[in-house]
């Protein structure tokens, strides 16, 4: 069994050392109040069978509280009033400088609780390790002197979660929707170098995978681009093709008629898409950023995005080849087939594909090919978007389809009615289009949502008090991070503000007039809804007795976020957060605070958002179906996902989920399992097993438990991950069941 110390390094648990620390304190009180002999013993075997059944890997704090709990249960309160005092006094010592010791146990690889924040990233590679330690500088920075007390107190306590403090310090924004057809058609600028409109796909796929690189180097979220934007290059290079091949006919005066140079035409310019596409693949799948991983890019297939019958063949193309490519896969350093964590793909799933009668139904069953082996495409309902997503003046059912930023974070409709005036000057506005390329998140703070109903105890009116000093409490933390970006000038990153990617501002100009009227948006992230219900009523919100009441607390959160967007012109957005570590975090903490409670704090793990528990028995549909109301509830961004078997045989199934998808929700995915050993060359599903009280990955087939020898892909957050997950998302990953 395993313990996390301080610096987040981790140690195997030590008997002793309570035993040792129990006499200590022990020692310092009259002898009538001492503890026997047998009662230290007793104490400590209680707290190291607490240890035992966390279910997680507990911390060195998390034993002191353990063992103050075994002083006070045996009525030794002088004792444990000294055990206490000794804890304050070390405590006091340590805050003098703390982030040295996470900067030296992060080096030698020894902080597991870094090492497990993002399952993208591996702690053994320098650059790596070189973002996590300016990122423990940077966090220390904005905990001591730039965020308020009360914030920052919040955040440890784990009643809230203010998401990447590591970058707060500086003047960073969370995710983008890139305005790739402004830089492809009009020019940008890349380290100072004039990039023009390229004269080929293949070209503009090379530019879009440097302005990912870039933009992914700029802000610390995810970002999305459309294929649309590189669609109109595939009929430029048509052209250009088809003047070489009559130039080659006429050098060896041949004249084969216009049927063959078409046939020529079109076998080399699938040739030339093949190429562009493979750029970004292997680009973007190869690049490095600035923070030690893949710049964290989504893809977004939109047929209806074309703007002629022409360029929604050629985006048919491109969208045909890009999923032909994935289905295929990486080849890792063995050289075996593997699947890639990026790019993310979203399929939007509309009239003209989603049925077998449909032009591109081909695309669909491509689509769910793909799904089935490489877990991407996701899917976007095109159906339900036009039905939730209206902009000013827009009636339900013809609303608009654009991408989320990232895994999930979606901007609010254009409100404004004319493309908000072109504020941010870009190079292809249209007046009274409805405006979303360019656009961005400001940040996210997520509320605790288990933490405020087990706070309640049971009494409903104490639940909306907490609920509403909780959500203020958010709310303050959230105008932290609008303050923080106010005043930002457009040079801190001119690929953003100066040359495209979200605006073309001059030298020297501030982005405030970006930061209000709805041009970007601000979420209130929220977690363990199903953990909040349970508490509150003893059911699951799937219980008809219990839905009324989660759909409530989710209401209840929209009618806050437009409180404050009426008040102060920012466009709050309620969010699903996405939590990767912190699920783990926020488990502990209300472990901490409330102890363990059956069915509510007893995993290394909470719910995401709304979902269903991951161990609930549920079909697919029926998953959908009930999820789909609260995705509505959730407009600043939510993905839901079924859980399903290795589908590779059973295409039809997938097509049919993909043909509810459409019907019944707005954005939804499919789990399945892609994973591959390097030590025997076993590729079905790896194995989460449990050692001394640790959750590690091993291969069935030959037992391999080096990390490094293998290649294990889950999504856990709306994207997917590799094998880098803490323990309570492993823990989430193991308990999850099938849905179909």
């Amino acid at each position: 069994m395993k313990i996390i110390k301080r610096n987040g390094s981790e140690v195997t648990f030590d008997l002793d050392k309570i035993v040792n620390a129990i006499k200590a304190a022990n020692a310092e009180v009259p002898t009538e109040e001492q503890l026997t002999e047998r009662e230290v013993m007793f104490a400590s075997l209680n707290v190291e069978d607490a240890c035992k059944v966390a279910g997680h890997t507990v911390t060195v704090e998390e034993v002191q509280d353990l063992v103050e709990d075994q002083l006070m249960a045996l009525d030794r309160f002088t004792v444990a009033r000294k055990y206490i005092i000794y804890r304050y006094l070390q405590n006091q010592r340590r805050q003098k400088n703390t982030t040295d010791d996470k900067i030296l146990s992060l080096i030698e690889s020894n902080n597991e609780e870094v090492k497990q924040e993002n399952s993208n990233k591996n702690p053994t590679v320098v650059s790596v390790q070189r973002d996590y330690m300016a990122g423990e500088v940077s966090k220390d920075l904005a905990m001591r002197e730039l965020l308020p007390e009360e914030v920052v107190d919040a955040h440890n306590e784990g009643i809230i979660h203010f998401h990447d403090a590591d970058y707060y310090a500086q003047h960073m924004h969370n995710c983008d929707l890139v305005n790739l057809e402004d830089m492809l058609q009009n020019g940008t600028v890349i380290s100072g170098t004039m990039i023009e409109k390229p004269h080929s796909f293949s070209t503009a796929c090379n530019i879009a995978t440097q302005i990912i690189a870039q933009v992914a180097s700029c802000q610390y979220g995810g970002q999305s681009i459309s294929l649309a934007h590189l669609a109109p290059f595939v009929d430029v290079s048509r052209k250009k093709i088809r003047r070489a091949v009559y130039a080659e006919m006429e050098a060896i005066d041949a004249h084969p008629g216009e049927e063959k140079i078409n046939a020529i035409v079109e076998k080399r310019l699938r040739n030339e898409v093949a190429r562009g596409v493979q750029t970004i693949q292997y680009q973007v799948v190869t690049l490095m950023t600035t923070n030690g991983q893949a710049p964290f890019i989504t893809v977004f297939m939109y047929l209806n995005e074309a703007k002629d019958e022409q360029e929604k063949a050629d985006l048919a193309l491109v969208i045909e080849e890009m999923l032909k490519q994935r289905y295929q896969g990486v080849k890792n350093e063995a050289g075996v087939w593997i699947t890639p964590a990026f790019p993310k793909l979203i399929y939007v799933l509309e009239d003209d594909n989603v049925t077998e009668d449909s032009k591109y139904f081909y695309l669909t069953k491509l689509a769910a090919k793909c799904t089935a082996k490489r877990m991407v495409p996701d899917y976007i309902s095109e159906k339900k978007m036009r039905e939730y997503k209206l902009s000013k003046g827009e009636t339900e059912g013809n609303g608009d389809v654009y991408t989320c930023m990232g895994c999930r974070s979606f901007l609010t409709p254009d409100r404004s009615g004319n493309g908000y005036d072109n504020v941010a000057n870009a190079g292809n506005w249209e007046p009274g289009k409805p405006k979303y390329y360019g656009r961005f998140n400001q940040g996210v703070v997520t509320i605790n949502l288990p933490d405020v109903a087990l706070s309640a105890q049971g009494d409903m009116d104490e639940f909306w008090k907490i609920f509403d000093e909780r959500l203020e409490l958010c709310h303050r933390a959230l105008r932290c991070r609008h303050d923080r970006l106010v005043g930002t000038t457009s040079d801190a990153a001119p690929i953003l503000w100066q040359y495209g990617a979200l605006a073309r501002l001059k030298k020297g100009e501030k982005i405030d007039k970006l930061l209000y009227g709805g041009y970007s948006t601000i979420s209130l992230g929220y977690a363990g809804l199903y953990e909040c219900v349970k508490a509150m009523t003893g059911h699951s919100h799937t219980d008809p007795e219990a839905t009324d009441f989660a759909l409530s607390v989710m209401q209840h959160m929209n009618d806050k976020c437009a409180e404050w967007k009426a008040a102060e012109n920012i466009d709050y957005s309620l969010y699903g957060t996405p939590l990767e570590s912190t699920t783990y975090k926020f488990a502990k903490c209300l472990q901490r605070r409330f102890g363990i409670i059956k069915g509510i704090t007893d995993k290394g793990y909470i719910t995401n958002s709304y979902h269903v528990h991951v161990t609930e028995e549920i079909d697919a549909f029926t998953k959908l179906a009930f999820e789909s109301r609260f995705q509505r509830l959730s407009p600043g961004g939510a993905i839901s996902y079924v859980e399903v078997p290795n589908m590779q045989d059973n295409l039809e199934a997938v097509i049919k989920v993909m043909q509810f998808i459409y019907d019944n929700i707005m954005y939804a995915e499919l789990n399945t399992k892609s994973d591959y050993c390097q030590v025997c060359g076993y590729d079905g599903e790896i194995q989460v097993v449990e050692d001394d009280g640790k959750l590690v990955w091993e291969c069935p087939s030959c037992h391999n438990r080096d990390q490094s020898k293998m290649n294990v892909a889950r999504r856990t957050c709306g994207y997917i991950g590799t094998q880098y997950w803490n323990q309570g998302r492993t823990q989430e990953i193991k308990d999850r069941v099938l849905h179909l």
